[in-house]
């Protein structure tokens, strides 16, 4: 069995000193291991073959054979750590509550001394007085434990 501990600190050691960061690491009960890294500039096919060859090097396919996969996070796919929240500030995100209610808006800021994060969502406001409503944004303050998901919304328009 892969040592999951050696992995992350052979991965975390292989991205020291660098932008890049640790999103996720898997390793399946048939020794798929799965490596997610991400980075605000992004990450390309050099970086994660560099990743592939450090992770080689540390383990052996002779002592224990295994199938390994290096890549980005992906775009559309749910944030899992912080560094991913502060790379989408001011971006469009996607976001599904635990209670079910789902919206896009703008991922404004990340808090520094917690894990919240707040969304500023255009939303359709009458005001007293006023024939139409008028569209404005609501902050929606919350964190990932009250969030199925929060993801990178891509907009075409």
């Amino acid at each position: 069995m892969i040592d999951k501990q050696l992995l992350r600190s052979t991965v975390l050691d292989a991205i020291a000193d660098t932008d890049i960061f640790l999103v996720d690491i898997t390793v399946s009960a048939a020794n798929l291991i799965v490596v997610e890294i991400d980075s605000a500039e992004g990450i390309d096919i050099d970086t994660c073959a560099d990743l592939t060859r450090r992770i080689e090097s540390v383990f052996d396919r002779d002592v224990e054979d295994y199938e390994l996969e290096v890549g980005s996070a992906g775009l559309t796919a749910p944030f899992k750590v912080r560094q991913q929240y502060l790379k989408n500030v001011g971006n469009e995100v996607e976001v599904l509550t635990a209670d079910g209610r789902k919206f896009t808006g703008i991922l404004q800021e990340v808090a520094d001394d917690s894990d919240a994060f707040t969304v500023a969502v255009p939303t359709k406001v009458k005001h007293e007085g006023q024939k139409r409503p008028v569209i404005e944004d609501v902050l929606y303050r919350l964190t990932p434990a009250e969030c199925k998901y929060v993801k990178y919304n891509i907009n075409f328009k």
